[in-house]
């Protein structure tokens, strides 16, 4: 699990949540920074984008174990 800062750190977000390392890494591979803080600072945000919401489709028929490399993300 890892956790992710819901506003980023770099804007001085604090609250975080747990996530399992391959959702956490699609979020920042989909998202800038400036996005994760401006909208989509909440988890009901982040399901409603629409390829976090096809992804998280996608994983929940996997093993918790699960897990795939992923290009770098935006920063």
């Amino acid at each position: 699990m890892n956790l992710h800062h819901l506003v980023p750190r770099t804007y001085k977000g604090t609250e975080t949540v747990a996530l399992h390392r391959i959702c956490h890494a699609k979020i920042h591979m989909v998202l800038s920074e400036k996005e994760l803080r401006d909208h989509y600072h909440t988890v009901e945000r982040l399901r409603e984008h629409p390829e976090i919401a096809r992804f998280v489709r996608w994983v929940a028929r996997k093993p918790p174990t699960f897990m795939t490399r992923h290009r770098a993300g935006r920063r």
